[in-house]
C-alpha cells in the first residue's frame, strides 16, 4: 500500500502537536521527496549512514528524533550537511524529524517509552508547573538498591549505565528526561526523588548529584532515545498500512 506524503505529515503533526513546543530545530517536514510513500526506515538521527542503509532498503520516507537545520548552525550547504541533503535529493526520499514533539508525547514519545521499557510507573511530569513537560516523574513497583536498579537499566537498554552513587539506600521514587537532560536533577532533587535518569552525563552533575543526596544514572542519549521513533513509526505504518523498519546505527554516547 502507498498514501500520499501530505496526509502522514498531517497525521504525525495532528498526533505530536509540534505547534506547542519551543524547539531549537523544525519539526515535522525538513526535506520533501516523492508524493507517495509506502516504505519508511526510522532512526534516531538522520546520519549519512542511516541515510545510505534508507537507500539500501529503497524507503520513501525516512523518519527520525535529530534532524536538520538546528538553531545556531552555519547556513551554508556543503560539507557533511551538503552530503547528507544530496542523498536526500538524489534519491527522492523525504525526511521527517521531531525533537521535543517526540520526547514529550504521552504514549509514543522517548520518555513514556523509557517508562515502559523500565517497569516505571508514571506520576506526574517533572515540571509540575509545566502542561509541556518533557521529563516525568513516577515510582517503582517495589524498592530495589541501587545496584539492582543500575542493572536493570543496562539489562534493558543493552548498554553499561553510569551510576553516581548518592542517594539513599533503597530506590522507589524516580525521574528521568532522555537524551541531553542531565540538568533537570535539580527539579528532581527538589522533588525530593530517590534517583534520577537522563541520557547524558557532565562533569558538574556530579557534584550535584552528591551534594543534593540523589542517586543519577546517565544510560547513553542514543540509548534512551530509540524508543519513540520506533513507536512513531510503528504508529504510522499501522494507520496507513506501510512497511516500516527502525535501523539502529549503533552510538555509544
Amino acid at each position: 500500500m502507498a498514501t500520499s506524503l501530505q496526509e502522514i505529515i498531517k497525521y504525525s503533526n495532528q498526533l505530536l502537536t509540534p505547534e506547542r513546543y519551543r524547539d531549537y530545530c523544525p519539526n515535522g517536514l525538513q526535506v520533501e521527496g516523492k508524493d507517495q510513500v509506502s516504505r519508511i526506515v526510522s532512526g534516531v538521527t538522520a546520519s549519512q549512514a542511516l541515510l545510505d542503509r534508507a537507500v539500501e532498503l529503497e524507503a520513501d520516507l525516512v523518519l527520525v528524533h535529530h534532524g536538520y537545520f538546528w538553531k545556531g548552525e552555519a547556513p551554508q550547504i556543503c560539507g557533511i550537511k551538503k552530503q547528507r541533503l544530496k542523498t536526500l535529493l538524489v534519491n527522492d526520499i523525504s525526511l521527517l524529524a521531531y525533537h521535543l514533539p517526540l520526547d514529550g508525547h504521552p504514549q509514543l514519545g522517548n520518555n513514556a517509552q523509557l517508562a515502559e521499557l523500565l517497569g516505571l510507573e508514571t506520576v506526574a511530569g517533572l515540571e509540575p508547573d509545566n502542561p509541556l513537560s518533557i521529563g516525568l516523574t513516577g515510582r517503582l513497583t517495589k524498592p530495589v538498591t541501587a545496584t539492582e536498579f543500575a542493572s536493570h537499566i543496562s539489562a534493558v537498554l543493552g548498554r553499561e549505565v553510569m551510576h553516581i552513587d548518592a542517594g539513599p539506600e533503597l530506590i522507589e521514587s524516580v525521574g528521568w528526561c532522555t537524551g541531553a537532560a542531565q540538568d533537570y536533577i535539580d527539579q528532581a532533587a527538589e522533588q525530593g526523588l530517590d534517583a534520577y535518569i537522563s541520557g547524558e552525563i557532565s562533569e558538574p552533575t556530579v557534584h550535584s548529584a552528591r551534594e543534593l543526596g540523589i542517586h543519577y544514572f546517565a544510560a547513553g542519549h542514543h540509548a534512551t532515545e530509540r524508543y519513540g521513533v520506533q513507536a512513531l513509526g510503528q504508529a504510522l505504518a499501522a494507520e496507513f498500512d506501510l512497511e516500516h523498519q527502525f535501523v539502529d546505527i549503533k552510538n555509544p554516547v
